[in-house]
């Protein structure tokens, strides 16, 4: 990653100043995380840093070769082509040059020995050793892996992009990016649109990264696996912290707890400097009170004091009442058995059978299109399932948080909507509840319909709230919440006295709420007792366990203790026609061909001990065709 020194930078639009004298220094081959809350400033930074916009003061310096990839919230994306073809543009230049070898080739078969046929195959060998540089015998691997990685099937890269949804639109600009593998990577909310599985591909990807990158990122898992520094943006300056998220989220706590209380400590030294003054200052120690008044004067001029401290955002004060006392709670709240789910001939889930203690948080997670919210509609009775039985036992009252809040009045004001909720409550309560969702002031009479989805989100939190549940159903709680409100929640959420079932792939809320988790695969539920991180740990060690392995393990392990012949170079084909050697070629290329159609199998991607053995597999195809190529060259030459 080529290095970007930011000095001194000014932004305004208009009259507002989004980034003030902002100096930042981006290293070569750091992975830095950028945050803060929504509307900071954190895109307008990536628009300097691309040249996209200038800044009002300041300078951005960029090193020679600073090739910058940039990932935007909001894609660029021809929706004529098909997926294939919008993400194999990233390619034009490298079919150029196959286009280029082919129409060599074509002439090569029509010429005699001679002088003529010697430059053509000169040429013929300058082009190719290009091609094979640029990894001419590898982007369609390259290609299907990252789309299979990203979640698309095979099918999908044929579908036209004006057929797909925002979301895989999102996925489609990601893919070209990652495929475009220029030295610094902006990205902008590139987990986005993305389900569990393909946010875990894409860590492991950025981890094997050559160059760096500068995430914009509301997923504090991702931030703390990937990031050697944190970047914050607050109060139109930016500061950097060591690390990754957890230790900037501490480090942060610290300083602020340090600054306030050097603040309280100052405030209390010049309120009785002051007073010392004020009283003696026509008295007997006159003398000294103006020396003390003279020293405060300099001591305050100089800046030696804290007189303020660092602002800080406001957050939702979310806070559950507790559930009357006088209701009888069984010992278990959600009783599920044998429970099957199909719509056609895609099944969803078979014979699921679980038990939810009183007070536990199950959170639900997997792939997208494992049936997480049908299964909440199930549990709540919005749906019914093919077989099995669902009981809820000793919940009273439930609350449900939907993804699309269509439980709310959109032609209604935030405050029409939290009174028609409670309709006791009195204006001046609401707006007082209210602030402690942040709305403040005029905002509690916006419409809903006009709110973003983030204050939506907001909105429909508090009207949970004062219901005060026994069982809170939660769908994706986290979507459209910059970090501070998530952590609010989570807060919240631990201090929650009932049940909470919630869908999330929010690794990081899951670790912080979730007690139990039930992971949701195309290949069957997996229910495990614990959090996220648990979770892992467990399936890690489940992987590697000799007394189970599973039968890809079972191959690697074979591999391990066997010896492993030497690879030998293929012969010379000495003994081959030409015409023997294009049959190989044809024969190596559909083989190569048949493995790239491989990484487009969910099952395969995965996988990693499967994802694994087809790499070997396909670079040793590679290699083959490779040493084909170059015999036939040879071969061409001496007819």
């Amino acid at each position: 990653m080529a290095g970007i020194t930011i000095q001194n930078v000014t932004k305004q639009f208009g009259t507002k100043i989004v980034l003030e004298d902002v100096c930042a220094e981006l290293r070569p081959g750091e992975t830095v995380g950028l945050v803060g809350t929504n509307g900071a400033g954190k895109t307008t930074l990536f628009r300097l840093i691309t040249g996209e916009l200038e800044p009002d003061l300041g300078r951005i310096i960029r090193a020679k070769r600073a090739a910058i990839g940039y990932l935007r919230q909001e894609p660029d994306i021809d929706g004529d082509r098909t997926l294939h073809e919008e993400v194999g543009r990233v390619f034009d230049e490298l079919l150029a040059l196959e286009r280029k070898l082919h129409g060599v080739s074509e002439r090569m078969a029509h010429h005699e020995p001679g002088e003529k046929l010697d430059v053509l195959m000169e040429q013929y060998e300058r082009i190719n050793a290009q091609f094979i540089a640029a990894g001419g015998h590898t982007f369609e691997t390259r290609l299907n892996e990252i789309l299979g990685g990203l979640g698309f099937s095979q099918a999908d890269q044929n579908k036209r992009m004006g057929a797909l949804s925002g979301g895989q639109k999102c996925r489609a600009a990601l893919a070209k990016l990652l495929l475009e593998d220029k030295p610094l990577l902006l990205m902008d909310e590139p987990t986005n649109h993305l389900d569990i599985d393909a946010v875990r591909w894409l860590e492991k990807f950025l981890a094997g990264h050559r160059g760096g990158a500068v995430v914009i990122s509301h997923d504090r898992y991702l931030l703390d696996k990937l990031c050697t520094r944190i970047i914050e943006v607050a109060n139109r300056r930016t500061t950097s912290y060591p690390g990754n998220y957890s230790n900037y989220a501490e480090t942060k706590q610290r300083r602020l707890l340090t600054e306030q209380r050097q603040f309280e400590k100052d405030q209390a030294f010049i309120k009785k400097e002051r007073a010392f003054i004020a009283k003696h200052l026509a008295g007997q120690r006159t003398a000294e009170a103006k020396g003390r008044r003279k020293r405060l004067e300099r001591r305050l001029g100089e800046g030696e004091f804290t007189t303020e401290t660092t602002s800080r955002q406001r957050t939702a004060g979310i806070h559950f009442d507790k559930p009357g006392e006088a209701r009888v709670m069984g010992p278990t709240a959600l009783r599920v058995d044998d429970l099957s789910m199909a719509f056609g001939t895609h099944e969803l889930f078979r014979e699921l059978s679980f038990q939810l203690p009183q007070g536990d948080r199950l959170g639900i997670t997997g792939p997208n299109g494992t049936g997480k919210t049908t299964l909440l509609r199930i549990l709540l009775g919005q749906l019914d399932a093919m077989s099995g039985k669902v009981a809820i036992e000793g919940c009273p009252t439930i609350a449900y948080y939907s993804q699309e809040h269509a439980e709310m009045d959109t032609s209604r004001t935030v405050l029409e909507e939290i009174r028609a909720c409670d309709p006791t409550m009195t204006e001046e309560r609401a707006r007082t509840y209210l602030a402690r969702f942040l709305f403040i002031g005029d905002e509690v009479f916006k419409r809903i319909g006009l709110l973003s989805g983030g204050e939506q989100s907001r909105v429909r939190l508090a009207t949970l709230i004062l219901q005060a549940p026994d069982l809170l159903v939660l769908d994706e709680p986290t979507n459209h919440l910059d970090i501070p409100s998530r952590e609010v929640l989570e807060g919240a959420l631990r201090e929650f006295p009932g049940t909470i079932i919630t869908v999330s792939h929010d690794r990081f809320f899951l670790d912080r709420v979730a007690t139990r988790l039930l992971v949701m695969r195309p290949e069957g539920c997996t229910l495990h007792v614990g959090n996220y991180s648990t979770y892992i740990e467990w399936l890690e060690a489940s992987r590697k366990a000799p007394s189970q392995p599973t039968k890809m393990a079972q191959k690697k392990s074979r591999k391990q203790e066997e010896p492993k012949p030497e690879r030998s170079r293929p012969s010379p084909y000495d003994h081959l026609s030409i015409e023997d050697i294009e049959a190989m070629v044809i024969e190596h290329e559909e083989k190569l061909a048949e493995l790239q159609d491989r990484y487009g199998d969910p099952t395969v991607l995965r996988d990693p001990d499967a994802l694994e053995e087809l790499k070997e597999e396909t670079q040793a195809v590679e290699e083959s065709l490779a040493e084909l190529d170059r015999a036939w060259q040879e071969r061409a030459a001496h007819q």
